[in-house]
């Protein structure tokens, strides 16, 4: 018998897979779908879920469900904390569109590239008070409460107002804290907070042990009480929440805020926190065989996933099979070339120069980055385009463009522990059409705790560049939003919601993102199928953390790749590893998600099997 020839042995490999992939959709979850009629509420913790729960039977909407989870998430530490920054897509029901908040803490006075050339850093530290843009998620929080939600502030602060009073820590906190122990002990606050036992050798809390912040309650505390004063002297609950928002970024939690960042070297001035405000924006949008996709701008990496969907409209994925070698080809040099686009064109919208949005999501820009594919082999060199050939206006850039290095590639052993860099997300959804996809982030431990505040600090201010060579719109100034990686997403298909996700994980989580979109609408799963899927993951773009290293041609996949595929991969320019975050046979990423099933009237949830995400529905 003659033997078969490559391609021809590829296409049957392509067609068994997609085979087994649609097999694999008939087979048990590691977790159930979450069904249900009247709500859903999925995060990143049990605790948590449990407290978007209680605030759906009190009659509270999405809204109000999901700032109850952002607040208990957020007094859980672990993977982010009060001090960090936090950004939405909601949908409103009455008006049926997509709105976006943005809660992204800014660069403090005296922040400059020159003042951290100076210290000799080539970027701004991961850790400690310099580290730190101003505080956002606690804006962030009360402004989505006071304009889309129902309920009071107290009602919502409830269940993190109790669990800084004492809950029962869970396993990945006390890692954390043993882990970064070193880090932690910089910091007098943060010591007396993350490691309460002994003196001459402080340690950390034990698993299950009742964690308890009182600084933190206080805090919480006195937001709940300027908002009843407010309510008090007559003003109405949007007021009444407005007032506790100005009590944190002007008043006394404010001044002690400033006193002890300043106290431990850092930047942050009252007049940063006076003048810093949330956006509520009109988010970006691009369709995907009819469905529309909606991301928030610039600011965060969320475009790429859009930018990605444009190319890949041009390919036949469905034909190649489910995790086929093209298909995982073409999927790594899509996201090659949006990442790219991202690494040199995105930044902040509210500072000059303005990002070439249209152009970078024009569906003729997509064409052409499509066609510089090369279905043989990674290109490891693959860049920036111009995207200003598809808007109006000159590209400024074009020198740097001509002149881009790629002088950060990394030849040293990985270390992904930034790459991965934690935050936790959520989604909520009700019966009368809310809903709420976020992914806050920041002030994750070891974060620098703000003196009697027991709010940690943030460590966002490592996603700017100092050199405009790197990225010309990220450049580093006071004021300025850096270029961070949160990214939640939501999805309307014939004018009505479709999906709502998100997952944590850095510069991961476009990519996972993109998978799952793909999983639900070229094969057809379910959206705890999707959620759970075997998905790969790229290191070919510069890593939004540390030393912004890149490493192309690094490709993670899930044990179940078959070995023919990988040797495939092998000879097409991959450097192919199995598995992601130290797990060969979970490879989702923590993905949390809602499907919206209008035939019966019903929502989907879907939460992977990951890690601690959890989700309730009613």
């Amino acid at each position: 018998m003659q033997a078969i020839g490559v391609r021809t042995r590829e296409c049957i490999i392509a067609v068994f897979t997609c085979i087994l992939a649609f097999s694999a959709a008939e087979a048990a979850t590691q977790k159930p779908v979450l069904y249900g009629k009247h709500w859903v509420a999925i995060t990143g913790k049990p605790l948590a879920a449990t407290a978007g729960a209680g605030i759906f039977q009190k009659g509270g909407n999405a809204v109000d469900a999901a700032c109850a989870m952002l607040a208990a998430t957020n007094t859980m530490w672990d993977t982010l904390g009060w001090g960090g920054e936090t950004q939405a897509l909601i949908y409103n029901p009455h008006t049926k569109e997509v709105i976006g908040i943005n809660a992204l803490g800014v660069a403090p006075t005296g922040a400059t590239p020159d003042f951290f050339r100076n210290q000799g850093m080539a970027y701004p530290p991961e850790f400690g008070p310099l580290a730190a843009v101003t505080p956002g998620t606690p804006g962030g929080l009360m402004v989505m409460l006071a304009e889309y939600g129902t309920m009071s502030l107290a009602d919502v602060l409830a269940p993190a107002i109790e669990m800084a009073g004492g809950y029962a820590i869970e396993d990945r906190a006390v890692r954390a804290i043993e882990r970064t122990r070193d880090e932690i002990l910089k910091w007098p606050y943060s010591r007396a907070v993350f490691l309460p036992h002994g003196d001459d050798e402080p340690r950390g809390p034990s698993v299950g042990e009742v964690f308890r912040q009182p600084d933190l309650q206080a805090t919480l505390g006195k937001l709940v009480e300027a908002e009843q004063q407010a309510l008090a002297k007559g003003l109405d609950r949007k007021a009444a929440i407005y007032a506790a928002y100005d009590r944190f970024y002007r008043g006394d939690i404010a001044d002690e805020l400033v006193r002890s960042t300043q106290e431990q070297d850092g930047l942050i001035t009252m007049e940063d926190l006076d003048r810093w405000q949330v956006h509520i924006e009109k988010p970006v949008k691009t369709s995907y065989r009819g469905i529309e996709v909606y991301k928030l701008t610039t600011w965060v990496q969320g475009p790429v996933m859009l930018q990605a969907l444009n190319i890949l409209e041009n390919f036949d994925l469905a034909g190649m099979g489910y995790n086929s070698t093209r298909y995982i080809h073409t999927l790594y040099q899509a996201m090659n070339l949006a990442f790219a686009d991202r690494d040199f064109y995105y930044g902040d919208p509210y500072f000059p120069p303005e990002e070439p949005v249209q152009g970078l999501l024009s569906k003729e820009y997509a064409k052409k980055r499509a066609a510089q594919i090369d279905p043989e082999r990674n290109d490891a060199t693959a860049g920036p385009g111009d995207p200003y050939e598809f808007q109006r206006g000159d590209n400024p850039y074009l020198h740097l463009l001509e002149n881009l290095q790629s002088d950060n590639v990394s030849s040293a052993v990985p270390d992904d522990e930034g790459f991965f860099q934690g935050t936790t997300s959520i989604q909520a959804a009700d019966e009368e059409g809310w809903i709420v996809s976020v992914t806050p982030s920041g002030a994750w431990i070891p974060a620098v705790i703000a003196g009697k505040t027991g709010i940690g600090l943030s460590q966002r201010m490592q996603s700017f560049v100092l050199d405009p060579a790197e990225n010309p719109y990220n450049v580093l100034e006071p004021g300025k939003r850096p270029r961070v990686t949160l990214t939640p997403g939501m999805a309307l298909k014939d004018g009505k919601p479709y999906l709502s996700f998100a997952v944590q994980g850095g510069d991961s989580q476009d990519q996972m993102l993109l998978q799952f979109f793909l999983n639900v609408v070229e094969f057809g799963m379910n959206v705890q199928e999707a959620a759970e899927a075997d998905n790969f993951l790229s290191f070919q773009l510069h890593d939004s953390f540390g030393d912004h290293k890149k490493e192309p041609g690094r490709l993670a996949v899930n044990e179940s790749l078959s070995e023919f595929t990988q040797n495939q991969l092998s000879t097409m320019g991959y450097k192919v590893e199995v598995g992601i975050w130290g797990m060969r046979d979970r490879t989702s990423g923590p993905i949390n998600a809602i499907y919206f099933d209008w035939e019966h009237g019903t929502f989907q949830g879907g939460s992977s099997n990951h890690g601690d995400d959890y989700g309730i529905a009613w």
